[in-house]
C-alpha cells in the first residue's frame, strides 16, 4: 500500500488516504466505516494500532475499485500533506562514499569513511509536506543545500535490535528532503544547520515494507528547476538499513512513526564547482523508484 495523508473540499482535517493506482486516493477510515469496522484517522495512529490495522486497511483496498465514491477522489482533487509527524527524526551523515569525498572537499569533514554511522537529529518542526514551500532566510543563509534521502519509518519499537531483525521493525518507506544551511554548522554541529522550520519536506507518501522488495535497490534522484543534480541507487549506501537500526537502538528506543533519514548520495549543491545553493523561485523534486516524486518551491520567508 502506499498510505497518504491529505486535506479534501476545503476542510482542514487531515484524513487518512490511500493511493489506487496513479491517480486516485482513497478515504481509508470511511471504507472502514462504510464496511461496519474501524481504523485510526490519521497514520501514526495506523502505525501504533500495528498488523491487524494494517491487513484490515488492505482487506478494504482489496475490495475497493478504483472508481468507488464518495471513498475514493481523483488525486488531483486533493491536497497532499507530510504522511505524519514523527516523534524524532533521525539524520544519517557521510552515508555514501562519494558524499563522503565531495564533503571533505568542500565542507571540510574528515577524508576518511567512517567507521559507524554519523548520527544527528532533525526536530519535528522541520518537517513540510508535499508542494509547501522550503523557506530561504537570506538573514540566516547564503547557502541553502538539498539531499535527497530513502525515510525509514519505524513501525515497532525497536530497542538494542540485532541487524538480522532489524528488518522486521520497519513499517515502511518515504523520501526526506533534508534542507541543509551549509553556512549554519556551528563548531562542527549540524542541529541549527539542518533543523530550522521547512527544513524537512517529508512524503509524498509511506510505502508499506512490503511494496519495497529490496530497499537497498532503489534509485534515487534529485533535480532543482528540471536539471538533475543527484542520481544514485540505495545499494552504494556506506551503511545499509539494518545497521543503521541496529547502531541506533544500540542505545536509543525507536518508537513507531519514528523516521530514519538515511544519508544523501553525491551531487549537493555544496559539492558542485562552483557551489549553487538554492534561491527563491527555485523547484526542487526528489525521486525514488517506487515511492514517488516530493516536490517543494523555495520562497523567501522574509516577506
Amino acid at each position: 500500500m502506499h498510505l497518504l495523508t491529505y486535506r479534501a473540499d476545503g476542510d482542514d482535517t487531515p484524513r487518512l488516504g490511500a493511493r489506487i493506482g496513479a491517480d486516485r486516493v482513497a478515504d481509508l477510515t470511511a471504507l472502514a466505516r462504510a464496511a461496519g469496522a474501524e481504523l485510526p484517522g490519521d497514520l501514526l495512529g495506523l502505525i501504533r494500532a500495528g498488523r491487524p490495522a494494517l491487513a484490515l486497511a488492505g482487506r478494504l483496498l482489496a475490495d475497493t475499485p478504483g472508481t468507488r465514491p464518495p471513498d475514493t477522489r481523483p488525486l488531483a482533487e486533493v491536497t497532499l500533506c507530510a504522511p505524519l509527524r514523527p516523534g524524532k527524526i533521525v539524520g544519517v551523515g557521510l552515508n555514501y562514499v562519494e558524499h563522503v569525498a565531495e564533503s571533505h572537499r568542500s565542507l571540510d569533514t574528515e577524508r576518511e569513511l567512517p567507521d559507524r554511522p554519523v548520527l544527528f537529529g532533525k526536530p519535528a518542526t522541520a518537517v513540510t509536506g508535499p508542494g509547501q514551500p522550503i523557506l530561504h532566510n537570506a538573514d540566516l543563509t547564503k547557502q541553502l543545500d538539498w539531499e535527497c534521502e530513502l525515510a525509514v519509518v519505524i513501525g515497532e519499537p525497536a530497542f538494542r535490535v540485532a541487524e538480522q531483525d532489524a528488518l522486521r521493525h520497519v513499517f515502511g518507506y518515504s523520501i526526506v528532503n533534508d534542507v541543509s544551511a551549509r553556512d549554519q554548522r556551528r563548531s562542527g554541529q549540524w542541529f541549527f544547520s539542518k533543523g530550522q522550520d521547512s527544513y524537512a519536506p517529508f512524503g509524498p507518501v509511506v510505502a508499506t515494507a512490503d511494496e519495497i522488495p529490496d530497499p537497498q535497490d532503489l534509485d534515487l534522484s534529485l533535480r532543482v528547476n528540471g536539471e538533475l543534480r543527484q542520481d544514485s541507487n540505495t545499494r552504494y549506501m556506506l551503511f545499509g538499513i539494518a545497521r543503521l537500526i541496529a547502531d541506533i537502538s544500540s542505545g536509543m528506543t525507536l518508537e513507531p512513526g519514528d523516521v530514519i533519514a538515511t544519508g544523501s548520495p553525491s551531487g549537493v549543491g555544496a559539492g558542485l564547482v562552483p557551489p549553487q545553493f538554492l534561491q527563491p523561485g527555485d523547484l526542487v523534486e526528489a525521486t525514488i523508484e517506487r515511492i514517488g516524486t516530493l516536490a517543494n518551491p523555495v520562497i523567501d520567508a522574509r516577506t
